[in-house]
């Protein structure tokens, strides 16, 4: 029997619980100094919750600011709820982890991407080799030796 380890999912399953953990952070004891956040996500992935008229115009994917004003952040298990004030109006909105497409604290130009099967599918097409046009000449890059390092003088 063969198997696999499934890094991909183990690396996300990381990521969103990075995510979870500033978030809790966050809720608990504000944004600090000049952090902030934008968070794109998947508006059609089961589980998020908002209202309708955000559904007609954000139908594929909205990216939410969490900065200056917002309320009652409730960082769950699978997801976290949050208000927003979209033209004065306050939104409560649901969004699931696995529903983050993207993680984003400018402040420290930290972020994070979630790749998905469409993206890699994207990825294919462009990487798709094409024939060299005639005054392109291949780079090539000089090969360099490897650093080789013993193991044996970390051993006790």
């Amino acid at each position: 029997m063969s198997r696999d380890i499934d890094y991909g999912n183990l690396m996300h399953t990381a990521m969103r619980g990075l995510i979870k953990t500033v978030l809790a952070d966050v809720a608990t004891n504000g944004l600090p100094g000049a952090h902030h956040f934008f968070v794109t996500f998947d508006t059609r992935q089961p589980g998020v919750q908002m209202a309708e008229w955000l559904t007609d115009r954000y139908p594929g994917e909205m990216t939410i600011v969490m900065q200056h004003w917002f309320e009652n952040l409730i960082v769950g298990e699978d997801g976290f709820s949050i208000t927003l004030n979209f033209g004065d109006a306050p939104e409560p909105l649901y969004i699931p982890y696995a529903a983050i497409l993207t993680f984003v604290d400018p402040s420290v130009e930290f972020g994070l991407r979630f790749e998905t099967a469409e993206d890699e599918d994207e990825d294919e097409i462009a990487h798709i080799p094409s024939e060299p046009e005639p005054e392109d000449e291949p780079q090539v890059q000089p090969q360099q030796d490897a650093d080789v390092v013993s193991l044996d003088s970390f051993r006790k």
